[in-house]
């Protein structure tokens, strides 16, 4: 068995939170309903925003050619897969119709 570890100094055991009487009790309707945009003064916003598309102008974005020949092997290969998914679909299909006639 392994006993549990108690801080002298802490007059309550390891993992314990406390009696009910020094925890204040908050209902969910004393809570202030806070949002992301509550929380955040408007210069922290507005920094957010600045530092958000100074990144976005660090990203090298494709060409036109590049971004249609990538667009094209993508649909390919999509293409090209639900084929080979659909024949062997079928096969199988095939298959057990001979084996469960």
């Amino acid at each position: 068995m392994r006993a549990s570890s108690v801080d002298p100094a802490s007059p309550t055991p390891a993992g314990s939170q406390g009696s009910a009487e020094s925890r204040p009790i908050q209902s969910a309707a004393e809570e202030p309903e806070l949002g992301l945009a509550d929380s955040l003064d408007p210069d922290a916003r507005t920094g957010f925003l600045a530092s958000t598309l100074a990144e976005l102008g660090k990203v090298v974005w494709p060409s036109r050619q590049q971004l249609f020949s990538e667009s094209v092997a993508v649909i390919l290969m999509v293409a090209l897969s639900a084929a080979a998914i659909a024949a062997i679909d079928r096969f199988y299909g095939w298959l057990s119709n001979l084996v469960f006639r």
